[in-house]
């Protein structure tokens, strides 16, 4: 009896790892560069959204290239760097654009991330697409 109890908490707590790994990035997180500095925000449905000079671009929908998109994003935690993907999607016709991003924690709330703008993923935290983005509180 002992076991099957131990069996029936054991199994519920392992299938919710991903998740909780997933959810280190929900918030939002602020980073600062030379240009100035901008904000991004993952959203625990799967959302997210870039903040620049108060434009926001990403989310639920938005105004994309003159039509309506949305943003989502699917992070692979079993990379080393993690792995994060955006997802443009515009809403009328459904074409899409990925954004491959990588991502390392420093701590609890701060990452390493680098963005890969020319469709490929990067492969290290250098140059002008890396900055290190920390937890708004």
């Amino acid at each position: 009896m002992r076991k099957i109890l131990l069996l029936l908490l054991a199994v519920p707590l392992l299938s919710l790892t991903p998740e909780k790994d997933n959810a280190k990035f929900i918030g939002k997180w602020i980073g600062i560069d030379s240009k100035g500095f901008g904000f991004i925000t993952f959203e625990p449905d799967g959302y997210a959204y870039f903040e620049i000079e108060g434009a926001i671009v990403g989310g639920k929908e938005f105004t994309y290239e003159g039509q309506k998109g949305k943003m989502t994003y699917q992070i692979n935690n079993k990379t080393n760097p993690i792995q994060v993907d955006f997802t443009i999607t515009k809403l009328e016709s459904g074409e899409q654009k990925n954004l491959p991003c990588i991502a390392k924690f420093i701590d609890d709330n701060s990452m390493h991330f680098a963005m890969g703008f020319d469709q490929k993923r990067p492969t290290n935290f250098k140059g002008n697409n890396a900055i290190v983005f920390r937890r708004e509180k």
